[in-house]
């Protein structure tokens, strides 16, 4: 049994010997540093840096002390372009967008009995035009600051024109708060338009100058106030129709939802600063991350995450939400638990944690359609006709 291990440990030498000659022969035009680091990661790190820095010497090829120590890491040369303006583009980012829009929506239809498909379509294009804004604007800024110079999927450094985005980033919020407003005066419903323009100022002084209140770590609770109570519930207020929401107060459904959309979206903005804060640091920009570190980090996102649930049960233990929402959202526990996980795992892995805000949109998506579908079945629990507005 002993010889048969040792035959076995001796083929799987020759094969990774045989592998290593091949790649090396494959790519001899190319250079040292991206040979090594490709390699490293097409075959999963099996040999140690030592075998193929022996096997290079051996051909006359030194190798730094930096680049044995980066043997892992990817560099933004070997990321592809597509995948850089999938990037930039962050598509799924716009959730952000859709969820309050939803869940307000929804709660006014618990509320009412009433849903504008036309107003609904008008404020979410309008919404996505002011996300966009908010995406754009912060790249400009960031590119000011120069906390944006080595990244890549940067929209100013991938188009090239500084000038060029920060104008299609202020015509896209002038087209969206048109939109914005321009349904608020159609429900005549004023109050939702004032809370609508407290969600853009939030926007505005995160990350403005000369404000810029993200470089001192109040990014997250800026996020939390315009997208959860003050987005939610102008949603809310403009999908009731005039006669009957400038009437009735805001709810404790309502703003239990909003609380609960405005966590969601926070912890998407906390867990995008992991892999960004040896930048930000060069920078002073002070996020929660560079303040706690990133193993203090991911036991915030575990307890974002745990509070998020406690909160669902708390309020439906007294009776804020409809059990509907409370089951529904319980359903979305793995993929909360699958947040927690990732970013516990891999948060000192700057290439692999960037994925940790796109796991955070997947919670915030699936949470937000739970809720406002469970506010939807909840109305039709209990009423027997329900009018649509075309």
């Amino acid at each position: 049994m002993i010889m048969a291990l040792t035959q076995a440990s001796g083929f799987n030498k020759l094969h990774d010997h045989i592998l290593l000659q091949r790649y090396f022969t494959k790519c001899r035009q190319r250079s040292t540093c991206s040979v090594v680091k490709v390699f490293h990661r097409r075959y999963g790190g099996r040999l140690q840096v030592e075998q193929y820095q022996h096997v290079l010497c051996a051909r006359g090829v030194e190798l730094s002390p930096s680049v044995i120590g980066d043997s892992g890491d990817e560099t933004e040369e070997d990321i592809a372009k597509e995948t850089l303006i999938w990037r930039a583009i962050k598509l799924p980012i716009y959730s952000v967008a859709f969820v309050p829009l939803t869940v307000g929506s929804a709660a006014a239809y618990l509320q009412t009995g009433i849903f504008s498909a036309r107003c609904y379509f008008v404020l979410l294009a309008s919404s996505v035009l002011v996300i966009t804004w908010l995406n754009l604007s912060n790249d400009v800024h960031d590119f000011d600051t120069g906390v944006d110079k080595n990244k890549k999927e940067s929209v100013v450094n991938l188009v090239g024109s500084r000038k060029g985005t920060f104008i299609a980033a202020y015509l896209c919020l002038a087209l969206g708060f048109a939109g914005l407003a321009w349904t608020a005066v159609a429900e005549k419903n004023i109050r939702s338009m004032l809370f609508l323009v407290c969600a853009i100022i939030c926007g505005y002084i995160y990350q403005c100058p000369p404000f810029r209140l993200s470089y001192q770590g109040l990014g997250e609770p800026l996020c939390f106030a315009a997208f959860g109570p003050f987005a939610t519930n102008a949603f809310y207020l403009l999908h009731g129709g005039p006669s009957v929401m400038n009437h009735v107060p805001l709810s404790g459904t309502i703003l239990s939802a909003s609380i609960l959309v405005g966590l969601t979206t926070s912890l998407i903005l906390f867990c995008s600063h992991f892999h960004q804060v040896e930048g930000d640091k060069e920078v002073g920009k002070m996020s929660p991350l560079v303040r706690l570190g990133t193993e203090k980090g991911a036991e915030v996102v575990k307890g974002a995450v745990l509070m998020l649930y406690v909160l669902l049960a708390a309020f439906g233990l007294t009776k804020a939400l409809p059990l509907t929402c409370i089951f529904l959202c319980a359903l979305t526990l793995p993929m909360g638990n699958l947040v927690i996980r990732f970013v516990q795992d891999n948060h000192k892995d700057k290439n692999k944690i960037f994925m940790a805000k796109y796991f955070c949109v997947r919670l915030h998506a699936l949470f937000g359609v739970a809720l406002a579908l469970g506010l939807v079945l909840a109305r039709k629990a209990t009423y027997t006709s329900w009018p649509i507005l075309s």
